[in-house]
């Protein structure tokens, strides 16, 4: 939906369409049930097993080439075959979750994860590792990302309250980095030598398999809709699709989101890789990969629930996106400083603070000011650039690796850099929002407000959730 301008005196048709449907439902009481918690908890589950698959090799990158018998580049590889295939489901992630809701898209990353999973152990045991079979492996995991990441917002919209939903989402959403903290951290204590790779992936395979199963026992839907935006019909596919990439807004937001989501991943790939040439361990490495997911979903937990109750969705951006630019130049000087890694540490921790606190309040910004489009659309294509862009980013980075012949050897100095640069182009697109004239409100929150607080109650406590 195009954002109106502030000096039209007629309002839009379509952004009185919910409203008109309210009319006569301002006597519905709309439920919130606890059960909604069990679903949060399993796209939480899936979000931390699926991003912990995806950082599987990066933080022992050196020890998985020489168990493969590859180089670190061919390594690099199993990161960035995972995030194309994230592009490839989706368009199939869209739709299914446009159609048939968050529960058959929970399925589908529970049943990718399971074959995913087993084949790359397969692969690593099989013949003292076959490196194909398990990039196979890796890929079909890949096609499961999508349908977990995204679903948030949707899960959200169709279970929670105006009073919940950015917490939820945050929830959900941050799940998926923690799996990346464990993978850094634990899958390098898991297999300090190449030896121990396989018995590594007969471990991570099991608990992605125990984390998977409760998906087919979730519910699908809540009886009664929380909110009244949950109640009114959102705009049919294919047109909202249309109007959503001709609106000047959502490009906006696009593009700073995709491009720092792809540095997040390529930073995390590489991780090892960039702290190394200065002596550093694999062990410090993934200790820094911890610190900047650990630190962010620690302030992505603080600020979630403050922006729940006084919906600064604006402001915030404008606040967090010039502090990750400019910790991305910061980036640069800070492996080889004469401190040594406690730099590395500080600017990691920065960066996940303002990046992890930043992810949620965007998604759920994107969804406010493109109601009543369906939530998974937006935030899914929002997810594929950014999985896109990191892609490209590792292939990117990883030719501006120096030589050996560089000092030190082998240094990502230049790629640094490159990272550098890009972060602060994108930083201008965000703090555009909201300006040359534009009036970009909250419609979905408008909608919530039209309706009397009291004829929303939390039927599982009798107890009557009350309007902000």
């Amino acid at each position: 939906m195009t954002a109106k301008r502030s000096s039209s005196s007629d309002p839009d048709p379509q952004d009185r369409e919910p409203l008109d449907q309210l009319v006569s439902e301002t006597t519905v009481t709309y439920k919130v049930y606890k059960r909604r918690f069990w679903g949060l908890a399993q796209l939480v589950l899936l979000n931390i097993v699926v991003s912990w698959d995806w950082l599987t090799f990066s933080a022992i990158s050196t020890t998985a080439a020489e168990y493969f018998q590859v180089s670190e580049s061919s390594i690099n590889w199993i990161s960035t075959g995972y995030q194309f295939a994230f592009c490839v489901a989706s368009p199939f992630t869209i739709l299914i979750l446009n159609k048939g809701g968050p529960k058959p898209a929970i399925i589908a990353t529970s049943t990718l994860l399971l074959l995913g999973n087993w084949i790359r152990y397969a692969g690593t045991k099989a013949r003292g590792g076959m490196f194909g079979v398990t990039m196979f492996g890796q890929i079909i995991i890949g096609l499961a990302q999508p349908f977990c990441l995204s679903a948030p917002t949707r899960y959200s919209d169709l279970w929670f309250t105006d009073k919940g939903r950015t917490s939820a989402t945050a929830l959900a959403t941050l799940a998926n980095p923690l799996g990346a903290a464990l993978g850094e951290l634990v899958d390098s204590a898991w297999a300090t030598k190449p030896s121990q790779i396989p018995d590594m992936m007969l471990y991570i395979s099991i608990i992605s398999s125990v984390a998977a199963i409760p998906s087919f026992f979730l519910p699908a839907r809540p009886p009664t809709p929380p909110s009244a935006s949950s109640a009114v019909e959102k705009t049919p596919l294919v047109p909202a699709v249309k109007q959503l990439l001709r609106t000047p807004e959502f490009w906006l937001i696009f593009v700073p989101f995709a491009v720092y989501v792809g540095f997040f991943n390529s930073i995390s790939s590489l991780l090892n890789q960039i702290l190394s040439p200065y002596g550093f361990s694999e062990s410090e490495a993934g200790i820094a990969g911890a610190i900047l997911i650990v630190v962010g979903l620690i302030s992505s937990a603080i600020l979630s629930p403050i922006t729940d109750r006084y919906k600064h969705y604006l402001g915030t951006i404008r606040l967090l996106v010039p502090i990750i630019a400019i910790m991305y130049i910061a980036l640069i000087f800070a492996p080889s400083s004469s401190a040594g890694i406690g730099p590395s540490y500080a600017i990691c921790a920065i960066i996940g603070a303002a990046s992890f606190s930043l992810l949620p309040v965007v998604l759920e910004y994107l969804v406010e000011i493109t109601y009543p489009f369906s939530p998974e659309i937006g935030s899914t294509l929002c997810w594929t650039g950014g999985q896109l862009f990191g892609a490209i980013f590792i292939v990117i980075q990883d030719a501006l690796k120096a030589g050996p012949a560089a000092s030190p050897p082998q240094n990502m100095r230049h790629a640094l850099i490159f990272s550098a640069v890009v972060a602060a182009a994108a930083a201008p697109f965000a703090l555009s929002l909201g300006l040359f004239g534009r009036d970009v409100r909250r419609r979905r929150l408008d909608v919530d407000r039209a309706v009397h607080p009291d004829n929303v109650e939390n039927v599982e406590t009798s107890e009557t959730v009350q309007g902000p």
